[in-house]
């Protein structure tokens, strides 16, 4: 693993040729010449496959025409941004704890093509949503924005003018793969989004991926009304495979792990079991409420504050104090945040099928019997987790691995699955859950990014 305290790349720059275009026409012309295709290739063709760089190709065409059909194609100094979506790999809920965790952007994501505007107003197009207009003259959080998109645009806004430098506002039109609802985080992605045009636009591009995620996190604590850590940002925002200590979580310890997935025999899944985790916020806050009431029983904010030695001592007291449930949580975040850096150790090691395997197996039985998200007790009718899960075991008949994936309740598993079983597992779960609900992914090495201008 190679230690990075601070990138000095900006987003995906050094990967790509980019050519400065004036409007969005030239810029629509440039994509359909085929200029931008490194740029692309880069992102969502790295194998040189002709058919996704063609598909990539269309994507971004499709966009730049929408933007010109809503804007108009004499906006100049437009550009294309993306928002990568993340995944989990280890560390179930131990970010907001200030512990450890493993993470990596994947290659679906937001793709948005933006331009400055001259005026005081963000007016953001995304595809199947309302046209949002969020006025950059009155920045404080609204109550009845809370759990929407115009709360993350209006977050972000404050929290970049916070940071000293002057606004200006844009227009945008966006396109996504990624999940909504899925674990797969797409409001960081939506916020990653955000924060790298308002960079690009408004910054000077003087925004690093870690500060850029930390400004989406402030706007879905403060704006949006979720508790969230930072580990969704920090994936989506800094790309490729990372591991990150937030024991300081102002600032955190973030390592490049050294792995190339593609060589691990292994194909990642991530199966969308349709059961949508958005309207469970309070689920995700009760985790963190009794973690933290947990902690405040040593007079601690968080449980990384905590020796474990104290806490296995506290058992009984903590216990009558705090309910077993809270209890059971504790004890999978010390476990979880072990095997978080026992997981980045054992891939820079090259230990895939054995060590690693082991670890997420040991991580997903943790998550179901200790962290207990695999369903809600709000609607304990639906487990589609549990039995994707059941199923899924079935399938990888002891090879692999497979756990709940990401914030957990509802949404999404993640499964290791061998190249040679790959087919019969995507059947099975798509047999279950529906055509095109099992997704093969990739670990995608660039987070957000200017993609081509």
């Amino acid at each position: 693993m190679t230690f990075l305290k601070r990138y000095e790349f900006r987003g995906c720059g050094p990967v790509y040729e980019v050519i400065a275009m004036a409007t969005c026409s030239q810029l629509l012309a440039a994509l359909r010449e085929g200029a931008h295709d490194s740029a692309l290739a880069a992102l969502y063709a790295p194998d040189h496959s002709v058919p996704l760089l063609d598909a990539a190709r269309a994507r971004a065409v499709g966009v730049a025409e929408v933007f010109t059909a809503r804007f108009g194609g004499d906006a100049s100094g437009a550009a294309l941004f993306s928002g990568p979506g993340r995944t989990e790999i280890a560390g179930n809920h131990t970010d907001h704890q200030h512990g450890r965790v493993l993470c990596g952007s994947v290659n679906l994501d937001m793709l948005a093509c933006a331009a400055p505007n001259g005026l005081d107003v963000v007016r953001f197009v995304s595809e199947g949503y309302p046209k949002l207009e969020v006025s950059l003259d009155d920045l404080a959080p609204r109550e009845e924005e809370k759990n929407t998109s115009a709360a993350l645009v209006r977050g972000v806004a404050a929290r970049i003018k916070e940071l000293g430098y002057p606004l200006s506002g844009f227009d945008a039109c966006a396109t996504s793969t990624v999940l909504s609802g899925s674990g797969l985080s797409s409001s960081a992605a939506y916020e990653t989004l955000v924060g790298n045009i308002f960079n690009h636009f408004c910054c000077g591009d003087k925004l690093d991926p870690i500060t850029i995620a930390k400004i989406g996190q402030y706007a879905e604590n403060v704006y949006f009304g979720k508790p969230c850590g930072l580990m969704d940002q920090m994936g989506s925002s800094v790309g490729g495979a990372v591991f990150i200590d937030f024991n300081d979580p102002a600032d955190p310890v973030v390592e490049r792990v050294d792995y190339d997935f593609s060589q691990s025999g292994h194909a990642l899944c991530i199966v969308d079991t349709g059961s949508s985790h958005g309207d469970l916020t309070d689920d995700y806050a009760a985790v963190t409420r009794e973690m933290k009431v947990v902690a405040a029983h040593f007079g601690r904010a968080v449980l990384r504050e905590v020796p474990e030695s104290e806490f296995r001592a506290s058992l009984p007291a903590l216990r009558a104090e705090c309910g077993d449930r809270a209890v059971l949580r504790a004890m999978h975040f010390y476990s979880d945040d072990r095997r978080a850096a026992q997981e980045a150790d054992a891939l820079g090691q090259g230990d895939f099928s054995g060590r690693f395997l082991t670890l997420v197996s040991a991580s997903g039985l943790s998550s179901a019997l200790h962290l207990q998200n695999t369903w809600s007790i709000a609607a304990p009718e639906q487990q589609a987790i549990p039995l994707a899960l059941a199923v899924a075991g079935e399938l990888l008949d002891g090879a692999g691995a497979c756990r709940v994936h990401g914030g957990g309740f509802a949404g999404t598993i993640q499964a290791w699955v061998p190249a040679d079983r790959l087919t019969q597992f995507r059947d099975g779960m798509e047999a279950l859950f529906g055509e095109g609900k099992c997704h093969v992914l990739r670990i995608r090495p660039q987070g957000g990014c200017v993609v081509a201008e």
